[in-house]
């Protein structure tokens, strides 16, 4: 049986290691980390060892009653009382926690199973199919990757990744893997509607027309990714996602029911653990930004486990690249006991200093303070 580049990969620690050839020879192979799996590896590569997860000096929070808020969107259409007491609860938890749970959320459950079906396919294809999509051109619509900084983190995450993006300009259906083809398309039609709706209720929810988010750019580019998170053997080791915030506005996150997401409030991880045909709502950097530190962009992580595949559908909400429009706090946030704490910026100029470093566990948003 011939090795393949996965095979040749050392793991654990090795006295004479060299990351660049590591890396170059997981690259090479196409087959992400579900590869370095399917090879039979018992142990993690050393390029995915992350000494800050094992020296982690966050604590982890115990059980508790308070948790992520779960908030039920059902009925909100028809009654004007529940619609604003709705607006509330997400304003509250959008300061609080950066992130909440929905539910009834207008989605059918049998386009959320399939989209995570669609997902686990693709990434379960034969591996020569699989290598056709595989590319690190951030320019091309639809590619399958693994670790988008794998050449300036740190340690890489134990992810492969398929990423489309569906707008400003989708692709054509034939640019979509066959796999997953029809439900890409469903599903991100159904998720740009519910994302809508949010961004009314954060307008209301900051105290401004419903419409504002949206008249100012903030839905105009939707980027899908169907994360899948292999078996680990040391999960002790690495992470399935370093901890991170997001460029966006807001991220809709669709996840199984396997679990690993932890999000950092008050300085403790709390698991976000998955509820059936729920959706995890969390603010991004450029939220946090426009609304001038009102509504926070927190940091969260994916535990890498044992058991797996895990599998979750991330939904980025944020303004057109390739624009000269800028992004600031909003002027009617302002007053002159709260003003402004970040610069303008465009989307491009932050999405190139967030990429250009990579997932380190600091947030770009210091970069743009005034």
């Amino acid at each position: 049986m011939e090795s393949s580049n996965s095979d040749k990969i050392p793991a654990g620690k090795v006295s004479d290691y060299d990351r660049k050839t590591e890396l170059k020879f997981f690259d090479d192979s196409k087959l992400g980390v579900k590869g370095l799996l399917d090879a039979g590896l018992s142990k993690i590569p050393r390029m995915f060892i992350n000494d800050q997860h094992k020296t982690q000096t966050n604590p982890v929070s115990p059980a508790s009653p308070e948790g992520v808020p779960i908030i039920d969107f059902n009925g909100m259409d028809k009654d004007a009382v529940l619609r604003s007491q709705i607006i509330k609860k997400v304003g509250e938890a959008c300061e609080k926690w950066g992130f909440f749970q929905v539910v009834n959320h207008g989605i059918p459950e049998s386009v959320l199973n399939a989209m995570i079906d669609g997902v686990r396919g693709f990434h379960e294809q034969d591996d020569e199919t699989k290598k056709v999509w595989y590319s690190r051109d951030s320019q091309t619509k639809v590619r399958f990757s693994s670790n988008f900084d794998l050449y300036k983190a740190r340690m890489a995450n134990w992810r492969d990744s398929l990423s489309c993006l569906m707008a400003p300009d989708p692709p054509l259906p034939e640019q979509l893997p066959a796999v997953c083809r029809d439900i890409v398309m469903e599903y991100s039609e159904q998720v740009v509607k519910l994302g809508l709706t949010l961004f009314q209720l954060l307008s209301e929810a900051l105290g401004l027309h419903p419409n504002h988010l949206k008249d100012m750019g903030c839905a105009e580019s939707i980027l899908i990714l169907g994360h899948y998170y292999p078996a680990c053997p040391e999960p002790q080791l690495t992470l399935g996602t370093s901890s991170h915030t997001d460029p966006d506005f807001f991220t809709i996150l669709l996840q199984d029911q396997i679990g690993g997401l932890q999000v950092l409030h008050e300085d403790q991880w709390v698991d976000v653990p998955p509820i059936p045909s729920a959706l995890v709502i969390n603010m991004g950097d450029l939220l946090q930004l426009v609304s001038n530190n009102k509504f926070k962009s927190i940091f969260h992580r994916v535990l890498a486990k044992h058991v797996g595949p895990r599998i979750s559908v991330a939904c980025f909400f944020r303004g057109q690249q390739n624009s000269t429009r800028l992004y600031c706090p909003i002027k009617e946030l302002l007053s002159e006991g709260n003003p402004p704490i970040y610069r303008e910026t465009t989307i491009d100029e932050y999405l190139t200093y967030y990429y250009s470093k990579g997932l380190d566990g600091n947030s770009s948003l210091p970069h743009f303070k005034l």
